[in-house]
């Protein structure tokens, strides 16, 4: 193993910068969303351009553009944006109500809030958005409250849950990809890793759920739905399972969900073209955010900071399973400090590799860790976006929900035990991104 310069604590101020701005925006305001994401990491940005002022101007602008252009980050932003527009897209000509409908004309009457979950399950897998799916079955789950003696914040956390699942595995999800772009990895790779070590906890959450809800029925009203109007959604998945490239994959969702929509009436071709460009601007914010962090990053490396991180957080690991409770640590950390599980995982993403190259970890495993604890840590801090939108919807405090935050918190417990006993056990490691192992080595800059 190679010994890690001590690097340049000094380095890190831009991030200090964009937790402080973040942080100390949300505490004075009362509202975390209240100041844009992208503001502070502008800001954070210019921070980093200003330092280090032995380096000429110009070579900074030079040292952050090719960070802000590595193909990694690039591809990320234009999958981002593909997957908004498949969203989009399926979204406006009926696809999740049609899903959301067809699941509920199935759901006994006395496991209401096991089917709940289990839709969200299937609806954020589908759909790769855990907000997006809060905000489709929210007002269900209230529903269905208050027909029954059912806590309304049990609903929401069932609903949260199942969404939850989604955003960890989607093949889709913005998670998933920021995970497996960060550490080199195969979507298909992750999926079944991260898989094995969640699973367990899907399954004990719809036990706890038809537990305490036992002896609650309601007549769901039977709604309309249409089997073709699943079939997008259905076709992505499976499309995405058999290992086809993720872009290939998301071009096909959006040409099908316009074929289906245009043929039942939902769309024209012109208000298909306009519900892409929707589903598109939806993300690009995200795909901008994730650009100027890359840039960002990679001044903070430039001037040492990476390379003290490493050394921080493995001085005093000695062992593959030391330095995976490292990563996870990071992940969770940055995810309480930004509310937002997709942008900590942008951020920890590049450390997180290096962590995984010392220590010989194999990216399919520090993607799953990564994705896990984000998920983990975003499903249970009251200030998070699923959160608050199932709040609001239900009209109560975040902090009621917390406490029936059962799949979250499974979902930590697991991963925390697949460190702990190695599971599972992965045999043929991938080859390893090149040029980061050169950057690692020192190689280059």
């Amino acid at each position: 193993m190679k010994t890690i310069d001590k690097g340049n604590p000094w380095a890190l101020l831009p991030l200090l910068a964009f937790l402080l701005i973040f942080i100390g925006s949300g505490i004075a305001t009362g509202d975390f969303n209240k100041v844009p994401i992208i503001v502070a990491v502008a800001i954070t940005a210019g921070i980093a351009l200003s330092m280090n002022r032995k380096t000429p101007f110009m070579e900074k602008v030079d040292i952050f553009t090719k960070g802000a252009g590595n193909p990694n980050i690039i591809l990320m932003a234009i999958i981002f944006i593909l997957a908004g527009a498949f969203s989009g897209t399926a979204k406006g000509m009926g696809a999740v109500d049609s899903t959301v409908n067809l699941a509920l004309n199935f759901v006994p009457q006395n496991l209401l809030m096991v089917g709940i979950f289990v839709i969200a399950c299937f609806i954020s897998l589908s759909m790769g958005t855990s907000t997006g799916t809060v905000v489709a079955l929210a007002p269900i789950g209230v529903a269905l409250s208050a027909e029954t003696d059912i806590s309304v914040a049990l609903a929401m956390a069932a609903v949260i849950g199942g969404a939850m699942f989604g955003d960890n595995l989607s093949v889709i999800s913005d998670t998933t990809i920021a995970a497996v772009r960060t550490q080199g990895t195969k979507m298909t790779d992750k999926f079944r890793v991260n898989f094995l070590i969640v699973m367990p906890a899907a399954l004990i959450t719809a036990l706890i759920l038809g537990f305490l809800t036992a002896g609650q029925e309601s007549a769901v009203t039977s709604q309309d739905y249409s089997l073709l109007k699943v079939v997008p959604y259905l076709g992505v998945l499976a499309a995405a399972l058999l290992g086809m490239n993720v872009i290939i994959v998301l071009s096909g969702g959006v040409l099908l969900s316009g074929a289906i929509g245009i043929a039942d009436g939902s769309y024209t071709p012109v208000s298909f073209l306009q519900m892409i460009a929707e589903g598109m601007a939806g993300m690009q914010t995200l795909a901008i955010i994730a650009i100027l962090i890359g840039g960002v990053v990679e001044i903070i490396r430039y001037n040492g900071g990476i390379d003290y991180l490493l050394h921080l957080v493995t001085n005093k690991v000695n062992s593959r399973k030391g330095a995976e409770f490292g990563i996870a640590s990071l992940v969770s950390l940055t995810n309480v400090s930004t509310a937002n599980n997709t942008i900590s995982i942008i951020i920890a993403g590049p450390l997180a590799k290096n962590i995984a190259d010392q220590y010989d970890i194999d990216p399919r495993k520090s993607a799953s860790i990564l994705d896990i604890f984000a998920c983990f840590v975003q499903g249970i801090i009251p200030y998070g976006g699923q959160m608050l939108a199932a709040s609001g919807l239900a009209a109560i405090s975040p902090v009621s929900i917390m406490a029936y935050s059962f799949y979250p918190l499974l979902i930590g417990i697991c991963g925390v035990i697949a460190i702990l006993i190695n599971f599972p056990k992965l045999k043929g490691k991938p080859a390893s991104n090149k040029m980061l192992e050169r950057i690692h080595t020192g190689e280059t800059k």
